[in-house]
């Protein structure tokens, strides 16, 4: 989280957002957004949230599935990721992750599954 810079700035019923700036730090050797910096902001948010709508002295969160398709590049500024809640069941967690832009460009489409353990 501190590596990326990564920033949670609003939580919801149903979502929780992160903001991220885009730098070096995140750039891929043509300058621009990497993917993976891309994918680590997905599941960064998307597995906090279902921390946020579990009870973690019970349980536990573990990704286990996660794509990207992305859409745009991005050089500069910041990017913020909204996780929104698709599915919420007692042993699986599915979410899909948009992250625009400042402007509110699509950069990257994301779908990550968590799964629900007990401790």
């Amino acid at each position: 989280m501190e590596t990326l810079n990564i920033e949670y700035v609003d939580l919801g019923n149903d979502f929780l957002i992160a903001k991220m700036p885009v730098n070096e730090r995140v750039h891929q050797p043509m300058g621009l957004l990497h993917g993976g910096a891309s994918v680590a902001l997905a599941e960064s948010v998307g597995s906090a949230a279902s921390m946020i709508f579990v009870d973690i002295d019970k349980y536990e969160v573990r990704g286990i599935e996660i794509s990207a398709n992305h859409i745009k590049s991005k050089r500069e500024g910041f990017v913020c990721a909204k996780a929104s809640l698709i599915h919420k069941g007692s042993k699986l967690h599915l979410w899909e992750i948009r992250i625009t832009d400042e402007n509110n460009q699509l950069i990257s489409l994301c779908k990550l599954t968590n799964m629900i353990l007990p401790k």
